[in-house]
């Protein structure tokens, strides 16, 4: 009979997380639409409260081309670039 470990070995290194801000007032915050069905209209929802109860200076939006497709480069280096923080939003 063969045993076999079932814990498993993860080689995964951990990351820091990204620098917080320690409120959302006057800054730009980054949208990403993932392009799924209502994620759009949840990113207008979260982008209205960020403005209103939170004090976001601007709202910002991208598009990716498919939930199931990573954005391009480019896209994420506009959104780093032009925003102090960013959110995707997963819908359907």
């Amino acid at each position: 009979m063969d045993m076999v470990d079932p814990s498993g070995r993860s080689v995964a290194a951990s990351k820091a997380l990204a620098k917080r801000p320690a409120s959302l007032t006057g800054v730009v915050v980054g949208l990403l639409d993932n392009s799924k069905p209502n994620a759009r209209a949840l990113l207008d929802g979260v982008g209205q409260a960020l403005r209103e109860r939170f004090g976001a200076r601007e709202i910002r939006l991208w598009d990716k081309p498919g939930s199931s497709r990573a954005a391009a480069t480019e896209v994420l280096d506009d959104i780093a670039a032009a925003c102090d923080v960013a959110l995707t939003a997963s819908a359907d």
